[in-house]
């Protein structure tokens, strides 16, 4: 294969890549796996899993927790939805599970985010709330209350 042939299909591989990503990005709150996601993009599960580590630095079914404990963040901050209806409303179907993805990224329980993030982001744009209050990913939280800079 020639040098341009193999870049082209590395661009097609990307934007597969990027469909799967903004899949994930639109649908969150839907029952996904990679599974489906795979089928999707006509691939393989591991041959996704392994290529959309290499592009954007984690697993796909990592960046869909990610994206949910995101979505969560916003709607914990509006103080009008319960620990609960936040979990079943980004499409964890487990309040266990949903409270440990959530503390591993976030540093602290769901709870406790709500009830602080309340009172640290009043007033400040939600655009600004989103970038400040960013979950860490990658690795395990490092701080031991709110990311609320």
């Amino acid at each position: 294969m020639t040098s341009r042939a193999t870049e082209a299909q590395h661009l097609r591989d990307l934007a597969c890549l990027r469909r799967v990503r903004d899949r994930i990005d639109r649908e969150y709150a839907q029952p996904l796996n990679v599974e489906t996601l795979a089928r999707g993009a006509h691939m393989s599960a591991g041959h996704l899993g392994r290529e959309f580590r290499l592009a954007y630095g984690e697993s796909p079914y990592g960046y869909l927790m990610t994206r949910r404990v995101e979505r969560a963040m916003a709607l914990l901050r509006r103080g009008d939805l319960s620990v609960t209806e936040v979990c079943f409303a980004v499409g964890y179907s487990s309040l266990g599970t949903f409270s440990s993805r959530f503390t591993e990224l976030v540093g602290v329980a769901p709870s406790v985010y709500r009830r602080e993030a309340g009172r640290t982001a009043a007033g400040m744009p939600s655009c600004v709330a989103k970038q400040v209050t960013r979950p860490v990913r990658n690795r395990e939280a490092q701080v031991t209350g709110p990311r609320l800079a």
